[in-house]
């Protein structure tokens, strides 16, 4: 190498073994004094710079903002050590080169210099990992700002969100580390994408649910802690994912669902709007004032703590049955609950039961008459005249 034979006619100068030994003596001393003792305090005044210029940047500064993100803490012992391994190398081939083992010298540089491209794409691939950490926390804390200062988007969907926006990023970045390395990104796409036909031929049913999470995600049919009804289950959400639904039914079972399952049955949300109204039945006699009873029934349902005040109860007769006229008694619960809802339908009917035994109404059992016809030649109850057998 031209760099080698130049240092090697310089040196030459130093024929002696002592003007050799001196020169060894003083390249080695300057390069450990260098690498151990100057390197080091220049290093850390000015990574105590960098962190005062951070700490006394405005909160709208980038500096700030980026120093929130990523943690700053600067790897202080990684470089100093990469710095000294260098100057130790350099030290080994001056040394090489005076004591005339130039040859050596020659290959070890050989092998360095062949090295130097590898080392730059490894540390522009540390680079853009790091660039992945630190551009996924800044995404991290964009989302959740974002979360925290709108409506439109709950914490459900603020992890899907993140997670979706995290996963392209960081295949991005693996894109490009691979084509830092020269790997033929056509190969590997057309094989990922024949794989992800094969997957999603294998996984159907997992790629449905998987679509419907999403859905599920954007029209907020329920969120977690709703107290919903789907198909043939009812609970209290758990758990939404991006594959299923969790439900925590009234017997203390954990029901788990498909999202594409859930998508596509009818789904009633208890709570949505904060208030659900009851329905319960009741009969009195055929004799009794119909008009009485509806208000002793409204007035003890408006007594009771757990119906809402608004919108107000109602009395409707509903039907004639065969013992009694039936009342269906209307009234409506706020902040619903499965325990809130049976509680206040025990309250009604106790308070019903109750104003009703005060006022005279009574609520009749089931009760069947037994009668006959008469007809010709009839010689009783239920009897009738033998034909004649002549």
């Amino acid at each position: 190498m031209p760099l080698l034979a130049d240092i090697r006619i310089y040196l030459e100068a130093f024929a002696t073994t002592e003007a050799r030994l001196a020169v060894s003596v003083i390249i080695a001393i300057g390069g450990v004094v260098t690498a151990y003792l100057v390197f080091p305090r220049l290093l850390e005044r000015l990574v105590g710079t960098i962190d005062r210029q951070l700490k006394g940047a405005d909160e709208e500064s980038p500096l700030t903002v980026l120093d929130e993100a990523v943690n700053w803490s600067f790897p202080l012992g990684l470089v100093t050590r990469a710095v000294q391994m260098i100057v130790v190398v350099a030290i080994s081939l001056s040394l090489l080169i005076i004591w005339g083992h130039l040859d050596i010298a020659r290959t070890a540089a050989d092998l360095l210099f062949s090295a130097v491209p590898y080392a730059v794409r490894l540390l522009l691939t540390i680079g853009l990992l790091a660039a992945g950490v630190v551009g996924t926390r800044v995404l991290e804390e964009k989302v959740e700002e974002y979360t925290v200062s709108s409506d439109h988007i709950n914490k459900h969907q603020q992890g899907i969100v993140f997670r979706v926006l995290q996963l392209t990023l960081l295949v991005a970045i693996g894109l490009a580390a691979l084509s830092l390395w020269d790997v033929n990104l056509g190969g590997l796409l057309i094989g990922a994408g024949f794989l992800g036909i094969v997957f999603g031929m294998a996984a159907r049913q997992t790629l449905g649910a998987l679509i419907a999470g999403f859905v599920l995600m954007f029209s907020r049919p329920f969120e977690i802690g709703d107290w919903i009804a789907v198909n043939d289950q009812e609970g209290i959400v758990t758990d939404i994912t991006i594959i299923n639904t969790r439900l925590r039914s009234f017997d203390g079972e954990e029901v788990v669902m498909p999202n594409d399952r859930v998508s596509n049955g009818t789904i009633v949300n208890r709570t949505r709007r904060g208030r659900l109204r009851l329905r319960t039945d009741v009969g009195i006699d055929y004799d009794a004032d119909v008009d009485r009873a509806e208000e002793l029934a409204l007035e003890a349902m408006e007594s009771i703590d757990e119906v809402a005040p608004g919108p107000k109860p109602q009395v409707i007769p509903k039907a004639l049955d065969d013992s009694a006229v039936t009342l269906e008694l209307r009234y409506w619960i706020k902040d619903p609950s499965a325990h809130k809802k049976w509680q206040t339908k025990q309250s009604v009917v106790r308070g019903v039961k109750a104003a009703f035994d005060e006022g005279g109404i009574d609520i009749p059992f089931p009760q069947r008459t037994f009668g006959s016809r008469k007809s010709d030649g009839d010689t009783g109850f239920g009897g009738g005249s033998a034909p004649s057998t002549e």
